[in-house]
């Protein structure tokens, strides 16, 4: 009678591990299945999302405004000319003192 008994536990031990086991494979499996359909799904999107930006236009930057250019007096710009004109050596001292004075009005 002993052995009957333990012949029925090594049963039930063993008929547990293959529903075990079978049951963990099928979860595996599962688990890959549903993986492949969300990679599937989140490839798609990102097909989709790269289709509409590249239909979007592309616009170009503004240009930047032109710096504002403000109104030189005239005597201040007359000045300049003569200084540079000094400084290239076109007019003496001289010549540029007298031309100074009458650009100032003196």
């Amino acid at each position: 009678m002993m052995m009957r008994r333990r012949g029925g536990l090594v049963r039930a031990a063993a008929t547990t591990a293959v529903v075990a086991g079978t049951a963990g494979a099928v979860a595996h499996h599962q688990q890959q299945k549903y993986a492949q359909k969300d990679e599937a799904l989140a490839y798609e999107q990102q097909q989709q999302m790269q289709a509409q930006m590249a239909a979007q236009p592309v616009y170009a930057a503004p240009a930047p405004a032109p710096a504002p250019v403000e109104a030189e007096d005239p005597t201040v710009a007359q000045l300049k000319k003569l200084g540079e004109l000094h400084a290239a050596g076109i007019l003496s001292d001289e010549e540029f003192t007298a031309a100074k004075a009458k650009a100032l009005g003196i």
